[in-house]
């Protein structure tokens, strides 16, 4: 704990709020509660974060210029990547189930994790310390965030579109976990065969995780 406090660059006068940040639900109980209510105060703060950062950044951006780019920077794939950054993987609190199902992995345990610790270190240091934590942890991504603001299943279809092609396939190939919190794989492929895979906690986020592979390995090609 004291190691991943370093990497967050933030000790905590209250470890007691870390510790909830990272307990998944999986291992919560009357004497131990989980990060979930952490985890909706984490995303209102993140969301204030990045909006007043995009004004500052740009002043002269419209509405419709910012909702993308803000959307990019609090989407649970944006805090998953930082929350692998930072190996919050390696400090979650996981029931057996989830461990054995690879949860420290899971992009959606990463990302709702990563938003409890925000809300921890919001309670325990307040609004600026949060602030200045989230703003280092994201960095580049906040003034770079132009090139990420594209949902990548339209940016996708564009792509193949271009190339006067049929619009991509997406298939649910798994679904694993029980109900409440099921875990989708979904293959996105092309007319030639060419395909990549990603997994997720919803079909949506597994969609656009395949996408944003499947354009990347694309335009590496070009």
């Amino acid at each position: 704990m004291r190691a991943f406090e370093e990497r967050i660059g933030y000790h905590f006068t209250r470890p007691e709020l870390l510790v909830r940040a990272l307990t998944h639900p999986s291992v919560s109980s009357p004497n131990r509660k989980d990060n979930q209510r952490l985890e909706f105060l984490g995303d209102r703060v993140l969301g204030l974060v990045m909006a007043t950062e995009l004004l500052e950044h740009d002043k002269q951006a419209s509405e419709g210029q910012l909702a993308p780019r803000f959307n990019a920077l609090v989407r649970k794939e944006a805090c998953a990547d930082v929350a692998r950054e930072i190996d919050l993987g390696e400090v979650l609190k996981l029931g057996r189930s989830e461990m054995m199902s690879g949860g420290r992995r899971k992009l959606a345990l990463l990302g709702d994790g990563m938003e409890a610790v925000i809300a921890a270190v919001y309670k325990d240091g307040g609004f600026e310390v949060a602030q200045q934590m989230i703003l280092r942890l994201w960095g580049q991504r906040v003034h770079q965030v132009e090139d990420d603001a594209r949902d990548p299943k339209t940016a996708l279809q564009e792509f193949v579109q271009a190339r006067r092609e049929s619009p991509p396939d997406y298939v649910q190939v798994a679904r694993e976990g029980p109900d409440r919190q099921p875990i989708f794989t979904i293959a996105v492929r092309l007319e030639d065969g060419t395909e990549e895979r990603a997994t997720a906690g919803s079909k949506r986020l597994a969609e656009q995780a395949a996408a944003k592979a499947l354009l990347a390995r694309l335009e590496q090609k070009t």
